[in-house]
């Protein structure tokens, strides 16, 4: 329990700092996710700050996905929620490192879901210009040892697109889930879930707001891999919708 309340102090402690500008400004986004390996799962995302740093935080309801429930492979009602810091680099760029607090049973390996099952220190670099977009995601998913074995995580990807116009843009995405071990893994024993890369497409307003965004991509791994993971799709895809205020 001494980790949950370190966390909640440096949240409220940093919060505190970003609170003294009268000019500061609040952004968020919400959006309702869908893809072949999770399932259904809302995010939103959010800043507060004078623009020079900003105080983040986000949140993922992952319940929705293939491990929803309680039962002995279920994920345990699996939801992440973090905070952390967001800064411009330059006049394109936006970096984000944060740190979310896991609560359920994926990483844990408990036979129940629990509160501050783990970690996932993470960041976020976002690209921004009049014809060009990108981001690129990390995070390590750290399972806490509150049974015999633990199970991390490393989840990433890498997108580059080109704006045709304020309302259509298109672009390459990369992403890939690895298992990396836990507190009971031989040293070797990591391997990729999926690793997946292809094209995608969005759809916004003009005028800022509501925005749709589909992913979809070829599977990358060896048969080895495949056999290994137990996950033997050979495709990948994502759909997004959301709404940015």
């Amino acid at each position: 329990m001494k980790r949950i309340y370190t966390l909640f102090l440096l949240s409220l402690f940093t919060f505190s700092a970003f609170a003294q500008d009268e000019e500061d400004n609040f952004d968020m986004s919400v959006s309702l996710n869908s893809d072949l390996f999770f399932g259904f799962y809302p995010f939103f995302a959010g800043s507060y700050g004078s623009g020079s740093v900003d105080f983040t935080f986000y949140g993922i309801l992952w319940s929705g996905g293939t491990g929803g429930g309680t039962g002995e492979e279920a994920w345990g009602n699996w939801t992440e929620v973090g905070v952390g810091v967001g800064f411009p680099v330059g006049d394109a760029l936006y970096v984000s490192p944060q740190i979310g607090l896991l609560n359920g049973s994926l990483t844990s390996g408990t036979s129940t879901p629990v509160l501050a099952e783990g970690i996932v220190p993470n960041l976020t670099v976002g690209l921004d210009t009049d014809i060009l977009e990108g981001e690129l995601y990390a995070g390590y998913y750290v399972g806490f040892d509150h049974a015999s074995s633990t199970s991390n995580f490393l989840h990433y990807w890498l997108s580059a697109g080109y704006k045709l116009n304020s309302f259509l843009s298109f672009g390459l995405h990369l992403e890939q889930l690895n298992f990396t071990g836990g507190n009971d893994s031989e040293d070797d024993a990591g391997f990729p879930f999926y690793v997946s890369l292809g094209p995608y497409v969005q759809f916004a307003d003009p005028k800022g707001g509501a925005f749709a965004r589909f992913i979809t991509g070829g599977d990358l791994r060896s048969d080895e891999q495949v056999e290994e993971s137990g996950n033997d799709i050979s495709s990948f895809y994502k759909l997004s919708v959301g709404y940015s205020f």
